[in-house]
């Protein structure tokens, strides 16, 4: 049984481009599966699609289902029900998720008290508690904190925190790590596999980087100008690609891990 399918989904613009041309993919509850390829790829689209997170002007056909209700069409008022409760996402870049002007806490306890109604010391509580599960320093301080006060890597912290908050089958990571440093970004990946063994849930992990979604990912799917040109499990996909682009990926990842190595003396 699948968790996400998606059949033949395509994205096009007012204008009438095609930025996701006939992709289709399958995702079982628990599964991790790596979705990566070149800007414009279509990765992100594909991301936001499935929660019905298109920008304006563009337009999804085909079929999403995820748990059970079709994404494509649904009004907002049902993808308001289907959001953080089925699926959350986290963005690559935090601050423009987080609202700038309200305090962390409150942004948290805002889909806590919607889902589970938790009012009063419970609500504050079960903040508290979901800043703590990322591994938080200071989660009170953080609490009251507006998100220009705190690093980039605790703002994205935060933004996993909201995203799991209310216990997701499937979490959606876009480019999560992108904006970091190096050392923030291991500790992020490192944080992130290990929340969602525990918590037995399925990823869809994107990313123009082939070295991060080995890091998280069971499967790989490679996206090319909207096309899916290549799929297998991480090792087949590093050590046996088949099309020159995945070659070309791979290739890439490796110069960038060696000239990395050498940067740092190993």
């Amino acid at each position: 049984m699948s968790l996400l399918d998606i059949r033949d989904l395509v994205i096009r613009t007012a204008d009438g481009r095609t930025l996701v041309d006939h992709l289709s993919l399958r995702l079982a509850p628990g599964e991790r599966l790596g979705l990566i390829g070149e800007s414009g790829s279509g990765k992100s689209l594909t991301s936001l699609a499935t929660l019905g997170l298109l920008p304006n002007g563009m337009t999804a056909h085909g079929s999403i289902n995820l748990a059970g209700n079709q994404i494509v069409g649904a009004s907002e008022r049902h993808l308001r029900r289907v959001r953080g409760r089925d699926a959350a996402i986290v963005f690559q870049e935090p601050l423009t998720a987080l609202d700038p002007l309200m305090r962390v806490g409150r942004q948290i306890a805002g889909p806590l008290a919607r889902r589970h109604g938790l009012k009063g010391a419970a609500l504050q509580h079960a903040v508290t508690a979901a800043l703590e599960q990322v591994r938080l320093p200071d989660p009170e301080r953080i609490r009251r904190a507006f998100p220009h006060e705190i690093s980039g890597g605790q703002r994205q912290r935060v933004a996993l925190a909201m995203a799991l908050a209310c216990d997701p089958a499937l979490l959606i990571a876009d480019e999560p790590t992108t904006a970091l440093d190096v050392t923030v970004q291991a500790e992020l990946l490192t944080l992130l596999d290990t929340l969602v063994r525990e918590r037995e849930m399925a990823v869809l992990f994107v990313s123009h980087d082939l070295a991060v979604v080995a890091e998280i990912a069971e499967r790989v799917l490679v996206l090319k100008d909207g096309r899916a040109v290549e799929e297998g499990t991480v090792t087949e996909i590093v050590h046996t690609p088949r099309e020159p682009y995945t070659k070309a990926l791979v290739n890439s990842a490796r110069q960038l891990e060696s000239a990395l190595d050498a940067r740092s003396g190993r």
